[in-house]
């Protein structure tokens, strides 16, 4: 094969761009991966927020799906404890919507589908006598209570991208790949840097192409969309999110049975916040502004205050968000019965290698990309094996994945840091915290304090290893601290992040 830059090119740095990123700079390939803007910028930021294994989809019938999001959810467990969180979630019975056994099968096959170690086990609850009743409407008597996580979404596509980075990958945000050119025996990409006058060029012996939304517009800029292989259709489905004010006492979710068949969750965000979502709305505008239409906003308000004491309006909600689900068009009529699994589509205009994604859900990102790594290197052992189910990501290497406890020493070892910014910090960063606590006695020496708990220590870290490189990234993505700071506290911010990367990247 003619000698290339590298070994691997790929387009897209939602989480499954950068799960695969992972996954071949570790097996021992030299990797490049552009991003047209920030990491997470999409639908990777965009979700719910849960690693689980979808329990709704075991209606049509999607097993192996919903077994390999389980068996999924128990990886992600043991190597992102500091982002994954267990969550309850309290299912209120309503026998109009479905009867009471079948949502019991359908618990006992999501406890058995696939061996659990950190997880309970469902089981059901009389509302009348628990505190999982109090909030809910007067008429809901019975129901059951099971277990799933909560997580950054747009950390674990960091993460990993950070985990990749340091096995040698190179990473490009805010570059957009403008062409895909096949020829004999590799791939030639053009790609041009936010404010470059001039595209840039390199050679790859291979391409995946996994842009979410834009992977059809990535091969239709190209003309890789009508090959010798038909390239399948892409389903843009909007999902929307609205969050109010904490809406009720305890830790626990709820998943709520809607008369459409569908459901939404209502989940505690970020300590203050209820989040409530999501919705299935078919898309054809902006893939980066996509906003919550009057139906969805009008279809969740209803979700709530139907299933719950208290009603809510629009004029409770204090934000929304929307992403656009990036679906393998498998012919449904609905956009609930559109399955959720990936599907991995080889192109033959070339004898390299490349590889479209469509599809997926953030809870088999792994798995989709140990399946990518697979078709691409055709089991050729002159790289490593499948490798990403066992090893941490950065900062997961906490003992035994006991979260608790770690707070715990860590509060002995830095007894200056406030119990809050304590907690975000390992909530945020794991063991990889010590990178800008260390040597530290006081918060004076974190640097200058841009207010509500943003030091200078941890922006330079963010700058420096996670690509940050505006105020919305530092406080969307790298954080949800945009719910919390003030307009003081931004504009500090944002008035620092010139001269802070100029410090760190120098001229880059």
């Amino acid at each position: 094969m003619d000698k290339t830059d590298f070994d691997l090119c790929i387009i897209g740095g939602g989480i499954n761009g950068a799960g695969i990123a992972r996954d071949a700079a570790g097996r021992g390939l030299s990797v490049l991966l552009l991003e047209a803007k920030d990491l997470a910028q999409g639908t990777s930021s965009m979700s719910t927020k849960l690693i689980h294994g979808g329990l709704r989809y075991l209606e049509f019938f999607e097993f192996k799906l919903v077994r390999e999001s389980l068996q999924e959810r128990e990886r992600l467990m043991g190597i992102a404890p500091h982002i994954l969180s267990p969550m309850e979630f309290v299912l209120p019975h309503n026998a109009a919507h479905r009867p009471f056994w079948l949502i019991r099968l359908g618990l006992f096959l999501y406890d058995h589908l696939a061996r659990r170690r950190f997880l309970p086990g469902s089981r059901m609850v009389n509302l009348k006598a628990s505190a999982f009743g109090v909030p809910l409407a007067d008429h809901y008597t019975r129901g059951f209570v099971y277990s799933d996580c909560w997580v950054d979404d747009a950390r674990l596509v960091v993460l990993n991208a950070m985990d990749a980075a340091e096995k040698g990958a190179k990473i490009l945000t805010r570059c957009v790949c403008t062409k895909i050119l096949p020829k004999s025996q590799h791939w030639a990409i053009e790609y041009q840097p936010e404010g470059a006058t001039k595209a840039k060029s390199i050679t790859a012996s291979m391409v995946v192409n996994a842009a979410g939304p834009w992977v059809r517009k990535v091969l239709e800029g190209s003309g890789l969309d009508s090959q010798v292989k038909p390239v399948p259709n892409v389903r843009l489905v909007k999902g929307s999110h609205i969050i109010i004010p904490r809406a009720y006492a305890g830790e626990q979710s709820y998943i709520l049975q809607q008369s459409d068949g569908r459901v939404v969750f209502v989940i505690p965000y970020e300590d203050e916040y209820t989040l409530i979502g999501t919705t299935e709305e078919d898309y054809e505008g902006d893939l980066y502004e996509p906003r919550i239409s009057g139906d969805e906003l009008r279809y969740l308000c209803a979700a709530y205050s139907t299933h719950f004491e208290a009603d809510i309006t629009r004029d409770d909600v204090l934000w929304t968000y929307s992403g656009v689900r990036p679906l393998f068009d498998d012919g449904h009529s609905e956009n609930r019965a559109v399955s959720r699994d990936f599907y991995l589509h080889e192109h033959l205009e070339s004898r390299a290698p490349m590889i479209s994604v469509f599809g997926g859900k953030l809870t088999t990102y792994r798995v989709l990309a140990e399946k990518v790594m697979g078709r691409l290197l055709n089991l050729d052992h002159r790289y490593a094996p499948p490798w990403t189910s066992e090893v941490p990501l950065p900062g997961g290497d906490i003992a035994e994945g006991d979260r608790e406890t770690f707070v715990r020493k860590q509060g002995q070892l830095y007894t200056w840091l406030p119990a809050d910014l304590l907690a975000r910090y390992v909530r945020s960063y794991g063991t990889r915290m010590e990178r800008f606590l260390e040597g530290a006695e006081g918060l004076d020496d974190l640097g200058v304090h841009y207010g509500d708990g943003l030091y200078e220590a941890e922006m330079v870290y963010l700058i420096r290893y996670e690509w940050a490189r505006t105020a919305e990234d530092i406080l969307w993505r790298r954080s949800k601290l945009g719910l919390h700071v003030d307009e003081a506290t931004v504009q500090a911010l944002e008035k620092a992040l010139p001269d802070l990367k100029k410090k760190v990247l120098g001229d880059e």
